[in-house]
């Protein structure tokens, strides 16, 4: 598997990593423990390293999965989790990200995890009411203690970053970005470069938009994240946004890919410090997400996808208004 370094004297990791969310929450159906375990054991056996979870997926049910499967195989991988929320008796209730909330997430954690450090962790969203420098200044000393490795800050405007990165360097920034959400081209790549920050795209295939599964009138059951996103859950913007994915389908299959090869590979040329995280349940559409990293087409090809970009604009939000109102834009 290729690898790719993570921001200034961060870790190196699979060119494609794993985005876990998927197996626990937001993207029905949910596969039995046992048989994620096996996945997430045998993709550590394909030259996967770089697994993605959080307190928040499943809450705390995501990071048991993984702490679980990595048993014996630790050092073997690059482990991100998040922290950030109120979480009380297994139910959220808002943003937290003062030092004492962070310490005990951050226990938690370890303990889930069944390790005793974390090589990369996010404040999985800015906290307006905990000034960034004070979440920098816990990060600084949760790295002296040697619990974590590296940390990062999730959909984080560039205002936050640089005021972060300014007291503790700041290793990566996860956020949405993917060939229809490009919002991250207007500032935030050339503010990571400058800071010598990678850059962790979630969603890179566009919550499936780009897999070629969909159809123009997709009904999405109640506890599928895509049931309250615009971009899915109104028949219109679907029914529009579904030419794009038919253009990006006909110019992957002339090129002789699946349209999730050619989502990522167009993400990997962005910049060398780019490394998206999808996430699958299956062996076959993992082999194929890890298969982007060695895609090669022509000047004139990508010449032609972003023809097709241009082409075909992308209508509805990508949140719904109360999930847009915490990505500290």
């Amino acid at each position: 598997m290729k690898h790719r370094k993570l921001g200034k004297g961060g870790p190196e990791v699979a060119s494609v990593g794993l985005g876990c969310m998927g197996m626990s929450q937001s993207y029905p159906p949910f596969p039995n423990k046992k048989e994620m375990i096996s996945f997430i054991q045998k993709a550590v056996d394909m030259g996967e390293n770089f697994f993605d979870t959080s307190e928040l997926y499943g809450i705390y049910k995501n990071e048991e999965l993984l702490g679980e499967a990595l048993k014996g195989r630790r050092e073997q991988v690059i482990v991100a989790t998040k922290f950030g929320w109120d979480i009380q008796n297994g139910k959220v209730c808002g943003l937290d990200s003062r030092p004492k909330t962070i310490r005990k997430a951050v226990e938690g954690s370890l303990t889930r995890l069944c390790t005793d450090y974390i090589d990369l962790y996010y404040q999985h969203r800015v906290d307006p009411n905990v000034p960034i420098e004070e979440v920098a200044g816990t990060m600084s000393e949760l790295e002296k203690e040697g619990k974590i490795l590296f940390w990062g800050l999730s959909e984080a405007s560039v205002d936050t970053i640089r005021r972060a990165d300014a007291v503790f360097h700041v290793t990566a920034l996860q956020s949405e970005y993917s060939m229809w959400y490009r919002e991250a081209e207007k500032e935030t790549l050339s503010v990571l470069e400058e800071l010598n920050i990678g850059f962790v795209p979630f969603s890179p295939l566009g919550k499936g938009f780009f897999t070629g599964t969909l159809t123009r009138y997709q009904i999405f059951p109640d506890n599928d994240i895509r049931h309250t996103i615009p971009r899915f859950n109104k028949i219109e913007n679907l029914s529009k946004n579904q030419a794009l994915a038919e253009a990006i389908n006909r110019f992957s299959e002339e090129k002789e890919l699946a349209p999730a090869q050619v989502a990522l590979a167009w993400l990997l040329r962005q910049k060398p410090w780019i490394v998206p995280i999808p996430g699958t349940k299956t062996l076959e559409h993992l082999q194929e997400n890890m298969s982007a990293a060695y895609v090669e087409l022509s000047e004139e090809d990508w010449k032609e996808l972003e023809q097709i970009l241009n082409d075909y604009p992308v209508f509805g939000e990508r949140y719904a208004p109360e999930m847009l109102s915490m990505t500290n834009r």
